[in-house]
């Protein structure tokens, strides 16, 4: 299952995927990943959630994303739920890209037969988004 959260600046994505990262730190049985640029969420999330600074990483194509996804799962078989902060700086690119929508169909391939939740913000503003986007809404 995915899930896109859309807004421009300022729109209140961060208090949101905040308050379902620690609900899920409570409530998912399995392991809860956190994945963003930077780490700016490190004091607002529980400690249960493992948090990975993309900006650490070569994040700076969506083939590398899959390989990295797919091998955080390869080596974890317990997660159940992964956050990806502001997907457009995780992946620098453009919010109303095709490579954006291809990546959600594909992530919403590799979610359903490995029981994975992805939870994703985009900071831009959600009249921009595509349709293969919106059904993630």
């Amino acid at each position: 299952m995915v899930r896109v959260i859309m807004g421009a600046k300022g729109t209140g994505k961060t208090k949101q995927i905040i308050e379902l990262i620690n609900y899920a730190a409570e409530n998912e049985i399995g392991n809860v990943i956190c994945i963003e640029s930077g780490s700016k969420l490190k004091f607002d999330i529980s400690n249960r959630v493992r948090l990975i600074d993309s900006s650490e990483f070569a994040t700076n194509n969506f083939t590398f994303l899959k390989g990295f996804l797919s091998g955080l799962y390869a080596s974890n078989y317990d997660i159940t739920h992964i956050f990806l902060d502001s997907l457009c700086k995780i992946v620098p690119t453009d919010p109303a890209s095709p490579e954006v929508e291809d990546f959600l169909h594909w992530l919403n391939t590799f979610a359903e037969g490995k029981r994975i939740k992805f939870t994703i913000t985009i900071s831009a503003d959600a009249s921009l988004a595509t349709d293969g986007v919106k059904i993630y809404f």
